[in-house]
């Protein structure tokens, strides 16, 4: 019988983890930031605080773990698919696209994390810091997977990327309140697709072919001295 106990700990140790993560996300859905803490967490989770310390550390460790789980914002392993090779195989206009095909359907999955975009609009503190932190390490691996080289040699691109980037999470955020925004409906999958169809065409402009990339200013070598 011993033995039997020992085995079902390791997995009743990750469904306490589970409900404590899903616990997070509703405490932030339901009461925001500021209501956010370890023994909030324990109660909605249904379990004794000291297991959040032992399992997870304290609240910021927690928030980490939480904000890297996938919940919050997607991994660049969602949006690869697990299908890193092929995705790096395509011509730069079809992966610059489907970037952002996926990463739409993705915060569209996750009305959570519109909500805290939202909240971080009015209000910054060491938790919702965090987060910015988690996204800001995971544009780097998206970047390095999806742009590759081309980001290296075309450095204005980037910032049209980061433009379309956070104009996504603006139209997203806007659609929990409002359903159209110039002439879109942002509540449906036509707009989305229309959008999307927009940056595929772009992209294909700009960047299909070596007259369209020649018009996005190069880097320059640096002087050696």
């Amino acid at each position: 019988m011993k033995a039997k106990a020992e085995a079902l700990r390791p997995r009743d140790r990750a469904a306490t983890e589970e409900r404590i993560l899903a616990a997070v996300g509703e405490v932030l859905a339901r009461d925001g930031f500021r209501a956010l803490g370890i023994n909030a967490i324990a109660r909605e989770a249904a379990v004794d605080k000291v297991l959040i310390y032992r399992y997870f550390g304290g609240l910021p460790e927690l928030l980490h773990t939480w904000g890297a789980s996938g919940r919050f914002w997607p991994s660049v392993q969602e949006l690869l698919c697990d299908d890193a090779d092929a995705v790096r195989a395509l011509p730069l206009p079809q992966r610059y696209a489907l970037f952002f095909d996926r990463f739409i359907d993705a915060l569209r999955r996750r009305p959570l994390t519109l909500e805290i975009l939202a909240a971080e609009l009015v209000e910054r503190n060491e938790l919702t810091a965090i987060l910015e932190a988690e996204r800001e390490q995971w544009g780097f691996q998206a970047e390095a997977l999806f742009g590759g080289d081309d980001f290296e040699r075309t450095p204005q691109l980037r910032g049209i990327t980061l433009l379309l980037v956070a104009g996504v999470q603006y139209l997203l955020v806007r659609s929990r309140k409002i359903r159209i925004f110039g002439g879109l409906d942002l509540r449906s999958d036509a707009g989305w697709d229309a959008l999307k169809a927009a940056v595929a065409d772009m992209a294909q402009q700009l960047l299909g072919t070596p007259a369209g990339l020649a018009t996005l200013p190069r880097r320059r070598p640096s002087a050696r001295r």
